[in-house]
């Protein structure tokens, strides 16, 4: 039986009118240390987008998610955060902030597989 990993998991959020506090989950981040693993996947629903916020303009956001996904994949693309190491690069993704682009509190679990484990949170909780 293969070994079970601790991983790392939060959810990405667009936060269209950030004093509103209101939220569309687009996303999930996750992180294994153990494994050197850090994947990003994201869905921006244009409609629920509209529906919280109509004069959001999902054209404007798109860059921001391809942007985290590439922080996460460690793509160097000109961001210095890119080229960290991997827990370096979730603890920065994770980090709480006020802009459009926010992700959950951090929570634990255990895997055998963190590609599936990845679709199945983004399945659960985006889709």
């Amino acid at each position: 039986m293969p070994d079970k990993h601790l991983y790392e998991y939060a959810v990405i959020r667009v936060v269209p009118r950030v004093e509103r506090e209101e939220f569309i989950n687009v996303g999930v981040v996750l992180f294994c240390k153990q494994q050197r693993y850090l994947k990003a996947r994201f869905r921006l629903d244009e409609h629920k987008l509209k529906t919280l916020s109509p004069g959001s303009d999902a054209a404007c956001i798109y860059p921001y998610l391809e942007a985290f996904a590439a922080i996460s994949a460690g793509v160097p693309n000109g961001s210095p955060i890119a080229l960290l190491d991997p827990a370096s690069r979730f603890r920065w993704l994770t980090a709480t902030r006020s802009s459009v682009i926010q992700t959950s509190k951090v929570h634990p679990g255990f895997s055998n597989d963190l590609d599936k484990t990845l679709d199945k949170l983004f399945e659960s909780l985006v889709l």
